[in-house]
């Protein structure tokens, strides 16, 4: 009798956790909901003009401006030299005062190309871009452009993939497998690494040893600059850019296998940077946001990874960096995400994803 009752009150007592954790996380999934705002084709970058309009890019090449509110849309000529191949083509977008950036895939002949940035006026009826960066050497690959652009001050930031070249990305003589940090308007900054002690280092090489960079975002709390990458099988991190350092690729295998599944490396050791974050098995990390608003006010300061295999959006508490805390915010709900937004005054989150820009806002 007595084993009886020690038996129910345990039955009991994990009905009672369950319930909790099924009724707590439902109640969470329901804190938010989504709203379509328009279908696109193969949407890749996007930055807000003002609080209404929303530049676009999409990978096949076109450049669209979308009003969120009426859900219209024009698109803008443009002359820009881009091949889609594989994984390139029209890639990330950014505005500031009146100007905007754009990281592609250049066509650099005979089906090399390489990741490359232009700048233009912003101009409604055509955009007469300039390149203002060139990876060199171009590359006959489809794989790992990156590539994201950040503006911080007058300094602009851009990951370039290794074009899945492997150990290009520890050779500081070439652009591919780096963080990139030019001013806005192409010129070198004589602070860079190559000109304080790395003399073989490319002038505009920030940081070398990174794979496929695909998130890239300055946080306005701390002013620093972090980044998403993915790994091959297994080894997607997130971490911060630092001046000179190596991330380590193709030294270190962050915890993943090659696709044939041979090992690669360790997942870090003594003189490489090392991530905040690592992801095995892989989650596909694609853009990153340092959360800063009114509508998710209690998310300010933590960083927002999108990803594209489990088409997720994870929220990282990582002001203790021995105890980083995530949160799985959803899964499986809007299609594989490629760009997060976050709306300059609300504070409401705008996803490109599944074909589609979305709205996420609170219920």
């Amino acid at each position: 009798m007595v084993v009886d009752q020690n038996c129910h009150r345990l039955k009991k007592y994990f009905l009672l956790i369950i319930l909790s954790i099924f009724f707590s996380s439902k109640s969470y999934s329901e804190n938010y909901k989504f709203k379509k705002i328009i279908d696109l084709n193969d949407p890749w970058g996007s930055a807000f003009i003002n609080d209404k309009e929303i530049i676009i890019t999409e990978k096949k090449g076109k450049i669209k401006i979308i009003n969120i509110i009426s859900k219209e849309f024009f698109e803008i000529k443009h002359n820009l030299n881009f091949l889609e191949y594989g994984q390139g083509g029209i890639l990330d977008i950014i505005y500031q005062d009146n100007e905007i950036w754009v990281s592609y895939s250049e066509n650099r002949g005979d089906w090399k190309t390489s990741t490359s940035i232009a700048k233009a006026k912003l101009n409604e009826k055509e955009l007469n871009f300039k390149n203002i960066f060139q990876a060199n050497p171009p590359i006959d690959s489809g794989y790992h452009f990156g590539s994201r652009l950040v503006i911080k001050d007058d300094y602009l930031y851009a990951s370039a993939g290794e074009r899945g070249q492997g150990m290009i990305a520890q050779d500081p003589t070439k652009h591919p497998g780096s963080i990139i940090r030019i001013y806005k308007d192409g010129k070198i900054p004589r602070d860079n690494p190559k000109f304080e002690g790395k003399n073989l280092w490319l002038p505009e090489i920030y940081q070398i040893g990174v794979r496929n960079p695909q998130g890239l975002a300055l946080s306005p709390y701390d002013g620093k600059i972090y980044l998403s990458n993915h790994g091959a099988r297994g080894g997607d991190w997130f971490g911060e850019v630092k001046k000179g350092e190596n991330y380590g690729w193709k030294i270190l295998g962050w915890g993943g296998k090659n696709y044939t599944g041979t090992e690669i490396g360790p997942k870090w050791k003594p003189g490489f940077t090392k991530a905040i974050q690592y992801w095995v098995p892989s989650i596909a990390t694609s853009a990153i946001t340092i959360y800063k608003g009114e509508e998710f006010k209690e998310w300010n300061g933590h960083a927002l990874i999108t990803s594209l295999k489990d088409q997720s959006l994870r929220k990282l508490d990582f002001n203790d960096l021995s105890n980083v805390d995530e949160t799985i915010i959803f899964k499986n709900k809007i299609g594989r995400i490629r760009d997060i937004q976050i709306h300059p005054i609300s504070g409401k989150i705008y996803f490109l994803a599944g074909n589609k820009l979305w709205l996420m806002e609170k219920s």
